[in-house]
């Protein structure tokens, strides 16, 4: 797993070629590829997929946009003879959610989870210095043991469909970008850079470089350090140890500065392998009912997003991360949750870059037993949780800890990754559910390098006093929608009664811990208004937020505002549905709400550092 963590660098050793672009595609409804030879043969029918997107807006039946089981990729990789001295790996940045890679017919690898990274090595099945084909069984169905959850059900017809456990639509494929990787036959297989002290005029990192090799290369071992205009600050030897710099740039919100790492290992002259990745020197923790970066109280303001998009899908397109990212500086944001899967790297990569605070979020999503989760999400907790059914909950918390280990390998380094979301909206209504978020909490701490806080996303059926789980959070994230699924429209005024009195009860559950809401919104139409405001216009939804903050401010312990969501996105067709979920701050195709400037307003005059 580690070299696979590593996102792909060209360096004096290493190499990349793209395979982004056209592949074949076939579904596989009767999962006969297998069987007709569809991992060693050409695809019989295919048609042209773009790769990286999602394949279920691309076509315009409905079956296919539903489709639900295996489908095929296909194409073909020419390998350089020059490479034949080394490593040659495909790296596949996502596969959602499981995947199964063949190389001329032969099996190479096999991976679950949909949005974590992993390699298939080709030289024991490689023809060199020709064509290869290159072929990949994806599997899309959701189940009680994947992440995120689901269940399947056939129609009458015979056509299984998913029914997933979360409100975002299943977004499926080949949805990030697959590269060919030539690395040396000695090579470093992971970096990890970790801020250990910060002072006035010094800071130290510790790091560990591993390779493939035996212990004899670590002394081969040499790390630098390039400040931003490419001056060497630091040089050490050995493949772990202490990095001290002299006169810090910090790593701050919405001012970042980063460093470049090289790990390298040589011998005598000769680089025989290279690699970088880039690094913020930071610190971040959590004093006196305040969250801190570089020992500074901060207040966040950003948005739960989605990485969804016309057309593409889930399919990672660096056009509209970048619009993302412009708009939420517009907004005056310096923060998001990566709700509810780890994002593209890219998207950390520009979160390191802009001095966003990321709450990295694992794809523990769906884990109370609804199909229609927004609704459930506030009734009141159901007698029988999936942590009461261990034939459930065992398989479940296996599949939990191999994607937090894939979450945290992958995003150790990231400046930006200053907290982790281990779950979102949990039925932790049960003591049955303490075992079992204990050991998720527990792991996270001793893999995590960095020891970064911890918590998840509280859900309003398990309000103060319900959920047994609070004691692990390192900081309290708060889902609410009192004034849209509770106490909506003309009750609004008693939507606000009940959030205030729920406050003063957490007031004295959790004394010492900060709280940030990570959603809170309701679903608005674009240009629907109304005098007076109804549900749906753009006219409630300012009055919602307007009475949402009149809330926050009376809590000096309530530190960040996330609403819900920066984006219009894609869900499942519904009755509580028109065409998606509405609650964006801006449409899908990225242009503002009223809202949108309501929140400009208040986040433009709050500071990101309050002290």
């Amino acid at each position: 797993m580690p070299f696979d963590s590593l996102y792909p660098r060209i360096t004096k050793t290493r190499r990349i070629q793209s395979l982004d672009g056209m592949w074949d595609f076939m579904f596989d409804p009767a999962k006969q590829g297998q069987e007709n030879g569809w991992h060693r043969v050409a695809l019989p029918q295919p048609v042209q997929m773009p790769v990286p997107s999602s394949f279920a807006d691309l076509f315009t039946d409905k079956m296919s946009r539903e489709f639900c089981g295996d489908m095929w990729y296909q194409t073909m990789v020419f390998v350089p003879g020059e490479w034949r001295d080394g490593n040659v790996d495909v790296r596949f940045d996502a596969a959602t959610h499981r995947a199964e890679v063949y190389l001329n017919g032969e099996f190479l690898v096999s991976h679950e989870g949909g949005f974590t990274p992993f390699c298939a090595h080709l030289n024991s099945a490689v023809k060199w210095n020709d064509w290869n084909v290159l072929s990949v069984k994806v599997n899309n169905e959701l189940s009680m043991q994947s992440l995120p959850l689901g269940i399947t059900k056939t129609l009458r017809n015979g056509t299984p469909i998913n029914l997933p456990y979360f409100d975002f639509f299943n977004y499926s494929g080949l949805q990030r970008s697959v590269r060919m990787l030539y690395t040396p036959a000695t090579r470093i297989e992971d970096l990890i850079v970790v801020t250990k002290e910060v002072e006035a005029d010094r800071a130290v990192l510790s790091y560990k470089v591993e390779t493939n090799a035996d212990a004899a290369v670590d002394t081969c071992v040499e790390v630098v350090v390039l400040d931003e205009d490419g001056s060497e600050v630091a040089r050490v030897q050995g493949a772990s140890g202490d990095i001290e710099i002299s006169s810090p740039r910090l790593w701050n919100l919405r001012d970042a500065y980063l460093y470049t790492v090289s790990a390298r290992i040589v011998d005598g002259d000769e680089i025989v392998d290279e690699y970088f990745d880039t690094i913020g020197i930071r610190t971040v923790s959590i004093e006196d009912r305040k969250i801190k970066v570089n020992g500074r109280p901060i207040y966040l303001k950003g948005f739960g997003r989605h990485e969804d998009s016309p057309m593409r899908g889930r399919g990672f397109d660096p056009v509209t991360a970048k619009r993302d990212f412009e708009i939420m500086k517009w907004m005056g944001c310096n923060s998001f949750r990566t709700s509810h899967y780890p994002y593209a790297e890219e998207e950390l990569y520009l979160a390191d870059r802009e001095g966003f605070f990321v709450i990295d979020e694992v794809a523990a999503v769906g884990m109370l037993i609804s199909t229609t989760n927004y609704e459930a999400a506030t009734q009141k907790a159901e007698k029988v949780t999936l942590f009461d059914a261990p034939d459930i909950a065992g398989p479940m918390l296996k599949t939990h800890l191999k994607a937090i280990d894939e979450l945290v390998a992958r995003d150790k380094n990231h400046a930006s990754v200053c907290a982790w979301s281990l779950f979102n909206e949990p039925d932790f209504s049960s003591k049955n559910a303490v075992p079992y978020a204990t050991e998720i909490f527990e792991h996270t701490h001793e893999i995590d390098p960095q020891n970064r806080p911890c918590s998840y996303s509280n859900v309003t059926r398990c309000r103060a006093g319900i959920d047994v789980c609070t004691h692990l959070a390192d900081f309290m994230m708060l889902n609410r929608y009192d004034g849209w699924y509770v106490s909506p429209g003309p009750e609004i005024s008693d939507a606000y009664e009940i959030l205030i009195e729920e406050l003063h009860k957490w007031e004295t559950l959790e004394p010492n811990k900060p709280f940030v809401f990570t959603e809170y919104g309701c679903d608005t139409v674009s240009g629907v208004h109304k005098l007076p405001s109804v549900m749906w216009s753009e006219d409630y939804q300012r009055e919602y937020f307007e009475l949402q903050h009149k809330i926050f401010d009376q809590f000096d312990w309530i530190v960040g505002e996330q609403p819900w969501n920066l984006c219009d996105f894609q869900t499942v067709e519904g009755r509580g549905r028109v065409d998606g979920n509405k609650k964006g701050a801006f449409t899908r195709d990225r242009q503002p709400k009223a809202v949108a400037y309501v929140l400009r307003d208040r986040w433009l005059s709050i500071p990101d550092y309050t002290d």
